[in-house]
């Protein structure tokens, strides 16, 4: 595994933030589902995930060109070539949101799909597909309820249940294909929905390509069937996601400014901005974060919550970041904790206790998770002495121009040769 040494140091200066990667998801895959016309996509970084949606749709019969363009991004050409495959080969790498997405694309464009993946994506749960499959006599198979997927059978229009609690990404990946079958569909949510600003991202770039569902406060979806996806095109807006690792170094006394970022936004973890606000006025000595809409937010909140000093963080109803990329509770808990800081880890969240510094002089591990890196890589600013990051490369995944970025900022970082 390699290493990556790395000093504090204070960060400063412009950094243009790379573009919604949630967005580029579903901005590809509609795209691919559009007819003879031609879409134009810009502002793309081809970071690992997306290029496993690229792949994707490709492998399911769209055609995608790709441009080069300044400062690392890129111009799609996306077109339908093939009306229906019979057979797919589905390569995620370890993308839950180009396997979750593609597989309800799979079912309308392919006779046979098979779905494989790397790391713990071949863990990741799939039940709700898999009820909907023995419902509508939807031939699948797995091992052992690990990828690699094999499916057979075509989705049909329905009254669906899906529960809210477990991934948005259903949702989505339902929502998107639905509106292509010959007769209107239904999705009821049982319990509350998490992550409800995804499936607004997904509704927003559904209606961008001329598909409009009706939300019944996201208690139920009306999807009206034999509609049509229309060419368009479209730029891909700055990712707060990302922006969060940086915007949350600001707090700890760094002096970045974020370029790109739309104020107006309707990512969901935009809230890192209103969450950042209240942690600079805090008038208690105890703050709790119900993380349940902004999962992907947990790691970052987690180092800027050790360095409150002083105070006391309850992140609560983080249940689902135990099968992300990696545990993220007990990645985060146990790499920060290697730092000197004080978080206990519970069954669904965290209980931190501010410091006023890390101490740092560790190894420390990003479980290659690229969001527990870059976390680390900002909890170093504030370390007493400097730190190991193993896996630092896991930022591939999400964001290849990280450390770049980052050393760009003024920090001090350099490879270990490991011989």
């Amino acid at each position: 595994m390699k290493k990556l040494l790395i000093k504090p140091s204070v960060l400063k200066g412009d950094i243009l933030m790379p573009p919604s990667k949630s967005l580029s998801h579903r901005a590809i895959i509609c795209a691919s589902l559009c007819g003879e016309n031609e879409s134009i996509i810009e502002n793309i970084i081809m970071s690992d995930d997306i290029k496993a949606t690229i792949s994707a749709m490709e492998a399911l019969g769209a055609k995608i060109g790709t441009e080069a363009e300044p400062n690392e991004r890129y111009k799609l050409r996306v077109i339908r070539d093939k009306a229906f495959v019979e057979n797919a080969v589905i390569f995620c790498n370890e993308s839950g949101t180009t396997l979750r997405l593609s597989i309800p694309v799979s079912l309308i464009l392919s006779a046979k799909s098979e779905f494989t993946g790397l790391g713990r994506l071949t863990e990741r749960p799939l039940d709700t597909y898999y009820r909907i499959f023995d419902e509508q006599s939807i031939k699948y198979s797995n091992e052992n309820g690990k990828l690699p997927l094999k499916i057979e059978g075509s989705l049909k229009s329905s009254d669906f249940i899906i529960e809210g609690d477990v991934s948005s990404q259903f949702i989505s990946g339902l929502l998107i294909v639905l509106p292509l079958l010959d007769e209107d569909s239904k999705i009821t949510v049982i319990n509350d929905l998490e992550s409800k600003g995804y499936v607004d991202l997904t509704i927003d770039m559904m209606r961008k390509f001329g598909i409009y569902i009706i939300n019944n406060d996201y208690k139920d979806f009306i999807i009206k069937g034999n509609s049509k996806y229309n060419a368009v095109n479209y730029q891909v807006e700055a990712d707060y996601s990302q922006a969060a690792f940086f915007l949350a170094a600001n707090f700890l006394g760094n002096d970045i400014n974020c370029l790109g970022l739309n104020e107006q936004s309707i990512q969901g973890d935009r809230k890192i901005v209103d969450i950042i606000s209240e942690m600079k006025n805090l008038d208690s000595n105890e703050f709790t974060i119900d993380v349940s809409q902004i999962p992907d937010l947990v790691p970052i909140l987690s180092v800027i919550s050790s360095l409150l000093d002083n105070k006391t963080v309850n992140i609560v109803n983080a249940k689902r970041l135990r099968i992300k990329e990696s545990d993220r509770l007990n990645a985060i808990s146990t790499q920060l904790n290697l730092l000197g800081a004080d978080l206990t880890e519970l069954e669904d969240g965290i209980i931190i206790r501010g410091r006023k510094s890390l101490e740092g002089g560790k190894t420390v591990n990003s479980f290659n998770d690229h969001r527990i890196a870059m976390a680390l890589a900002i909890a170093a600013t504030r370390c007493e002495r400097e730190i190991v990051l193993e896996g630092y490369e896991s930022v591939k995944k999400s964001y290849p121009s990280f450390w770049r970025d980052y050393q760009a900022l003024g920090g001090h970082i350099s490879e270990l040769n490991m011989g």
